[in-house]
Order: C-alpha cells, then sequence, then structure tokens
C-alpha cells in the first residue's frame, strides 16, 4: 500500500463543489429558521456559526489529506481505543461529561459540547476495513469457517461501543454503527447465503420482541425495554394523531410543514408551521415548507451524487483498503439521509440524527468534514495505470 505523495491536480473537485452547494443550502435553511427557535436562542446567528464550523471543517478535510491513509491503516487500533476510551468516560460520568434529554453523550469543552460517539464513528470505518483487509490478505480464498471468523471479529470489534451506546442511552447512533458494520459486511467479500442468514435471523429476532410486547408485557418491560421514554418514540411514530400531545407532536408539525410546502413551497423566508428543532433535526421540513416538493428533491439530489461519487472513488481505487473506507463512509451518510428525512415524513421513528451537511451542529460537521476528507485523500493517491500495445 504504497501511494504517491499528495497532489493538488488529484483534487476531486465534483465532490468540493457538491459540498460547496450544501454549504449554501444549509446556511440559507438555518438562516430561515432561526425566527422559530426559542427565545433563548433567538440571540444566536446559527447560520454564521454553522459557516464558520464549514470553514473549520474544510482545515479538517487539508488535514486530512495531508497523511496518507495508510498511516490510518497503521494506527487503526489506537483510534479504536482512544475512541473507546472516550465512551467509556461518559459511562463512568468523569467531570466534564454532560447529560442532555435523559442522554450522557456529549462532553463540555470551551467551544460547546463534543459527542465523541461521532468521531468514534470514523474511527469504527478506520478499524473494521483494516480487520477485512487483513483477513482477505491472510484468506485469499476463504472457506465458510473463514467468513464465520471474520464475522467473529467484526462482532467482537464493533459490540463494545454498541454497549456503551446503549447505556446512555442513544439509539440513533447505535442504529449509525450497525449501519457502517452492515455496509463493510456487505463488501467484505462475505458468502451472501451466510449474509441472508443474518438478515433472516435480524427478523426473527424484531418479530420476537413485537410478540414478546403483545402476549407477554410484563416479560417485556422487565427484561427487555425498561424505560417507558425508549417506547415513546415509537408509540409517537406508529400512532402520532393519539399521542398528538407528547410523543407525536414533533412528527405531527414535521408532516403539516412538509404537507403545506406543496409543489413549489410557500418562498423562502415564509415559514407558518411551528416546527421544534427547526435548525437540527428537522431541517428538511424548514427546506420542504419554504421550497416545496422540488427544492426537497433538489436537496436529495445533491445527496444522491455526493453519494454516487463516494461509491465511484471506492470503484475506482486500486487499493483494498482505500475502497473499504469510501464505502464506509458512503454506507454512513446514506443510512443517516435515509433515517433523517425517513423521521420527517413519519417513514421511520424519531431518533434525533441530523441531517448531514445541513442541520446545524459542530461536532457533526466536522465528523462528516473528516469522512469526506477519508473520500478525498483515497482519490488523491488513486494511481491510473495505461498499458500500451505490445505492436
Amino acid at each position: 500500500m504504497d501511494h504517491d505523495r499528495f497532489s493538488q491536480s488529484k483534487l476531486d473537485y465534483h465532490l468540493l463543489f457538491l459540498l460547496f452547494l450544501m454549504a449554501v443550502v444549509s446556511a440559507i435553511a438555518i438562516h430561515s429558521a432561526e425566527p422559530m427557535l426559542p427565545e433563548k436562542l433567538q440571540n444566536v446567528n446559527f447560520a454564521s456559526k454553522q459557516l464558520q464550523w464549514y470553514a473549520i471543517g474544510a482545515v479538517v478535510i487539508a488535514l486530512t489529506m495531508i497523511i496518507d491513509y495508510d498511516r490510518l491503516f497503521q494506527i487503526a487500533w489506537y483510534l479504536y481505543g482512544f475512541g473507546m476510551l472516550l465512551l467509556l468516560g461518559l459511562e463512568l460520568n468523569v467531570p466534564g461529561s454532560v447529560t442532555i434529554k435523559g442522554a450522557t453523550s456529549w462532553y463540555h469543552l470551551p467551544g460547546g459540547n463534543f459527542q465523541p460517539s461521532e468521531l468514534m464513528k470514523i474511527f469504527m470505518i478506520i478499524v473494521l476495513s483494516r480487520i477485512i483487509v487483513n483477513h482477505r490478505e491472510k484468506y485469499p480464498e476463504p472457506m465458510i469457517r473463514d467468513d464465520f471468523k471474520l464475522l467473529g471479529k467484526i462482532a467482537l470489534t464493533v459490540l463494545p461501543p454498541l454497549i456503551l451506546l446503549a447505556k446512555q442511552p442513544d439509539m440513533g447512533m447505535s442504529m449509525v454503527f450497525t449501519a457502517i458494520t452492515a455496509t463493510l459486511v456487505l463488501v467484505s467479500g462475505i458468502r451472501w447465503r451466510i449474509i441472508f442468514g443474518i438478515v433472516f435471523s435480524g427478523v426473527a429476532a424484531v418479530a420476537s420482541i413485537v410478540f414478546i410486547y403483545f402476549y407477554f408485557p410484563d416479560f417485556f418491560h422487565k427484561y427487555i425495554i425498561e424505560e417507558d421514554y425508549q417506547l415513546n418514540r415509537f408509540y409517537g411514530w406508529l400512532a402520532p394523531y393519539e399521542y398528538s400531545t407528547d410523543q407525536g407532536f414533533q412528527l405531527i408539525r414535521s408532516l403539516m410543514a412538509i404537507g403545506s410546502g406543496e409543489l413549489y413551497g410557500k418562498g423562502l423566508g415564509n415559514l407558518q408551521v411551528y416546527l421544534p428543532e427547526a435548525h437540527t433535526d428537522f431541517i428538511f421540513g424548514v427546506i420542504a415548507e419554504q421550497f416545496g416538493f422540488v427544492g426537497s428533491s433538489i436537496v436529495v439530489s445533491l445527496f444522491f451524487l455526493l453519494i454516487y461519487r463516494m461509491i465511484h472513488i471506492a470503484l475506482e481505487s486500486n487499493d483494498l483498503y482505500g475502497s473499504y473506507l469510501c464505502a464506509g463512509v458512503a454506507g454512513m451518510i446514506t443510512f443517516q439521509v435515509f433515517q433523517n428525512i425517513g423521521m420527517t415524513i413519519g417513514l421511520l421513528p424519531i431518533t434525533g440524527l441530523p441531517l448531514p451537511f445541513i442541520s446545524y451542529g459542530g461536532s457533526s460537521l466536522a465528523t462528516y468534514m473528516l469522512a469526506i476528507g477519508l473520500v478525498l485523500n483515497v482519490h488523491s493517491r488513486t494511481r491510473k495505470f495505461m498499458f500500451a500495445s505490445d505492436e
């Protein structure tokens, strides 16, 4: 895995231009959402702060591209260990840990709150990619038992952070880690019949939990889900109008905002439906109300082009580790886009995951920019070979 040094001519300007467009969309959407924010937040210019975070993210991308991603391969386990220490600190409630809405998921820093699970997502992509590469080099023609060995290695790596995230609790982030793992398992070369078996087992497990909930509710609440607030999201998702004053309030307001935008929207700044968390979790509803189905479709198309470009870079890379890094980043962003937009239209339960690159958020945006930096790093060090004819 020896690569040429980074050169400016190898920058992927398609990806950078898409990031620029998303920064514009994000600033416009957040600025228009500011009048709906609580009074205590009215004096904060979130759009300006978001652009500042984009500037910081640009520096993060530049720093990421200076380091050859082969170095990340070498220090993958050190990064994983550092991330686990940060998560463990939250579990132990060390000084500086912050609890918001029942979840101890942040550290308080001078510049604001920092969510270590955001950084751990990147570390997970880096270490899982290394595990898969090492396994494939050791078993170039794997047998079924070798596939199960790889699954075991992946499971042992992913379970510790998942357990800590479940204790915070942070269901949304747990789902993101699962999506990253599923993406890398899909591209790891494991036999499809094993993957189908895993999917079937997962569906059976969910069906069993639903069965226990309806027929053995005491057992369910005692041993499976003890806290009612963990179920509230599902109540608000499945029957929002029956719980319109509490669990279903956010979803109902989101549906009203998106539906009222109709085809072309009400116009920039013309927001009539109050949305809680308008500048973060429900920024898509703000966009849909102002710019309608057409504007929403343009935003979705930007994400499609971004993900398509990342997949193209993954396929173009002639280094296995680089391909897995790109695939992991693409899987992470794809899931978060699908989850955020899905929860705003009632397709999925509300989890509090932001819309990548669009929602306001410091540590989350910096993480996405770091992820894009990894993809640009792989692209900048991909060699293209031309073979001359023998004649």
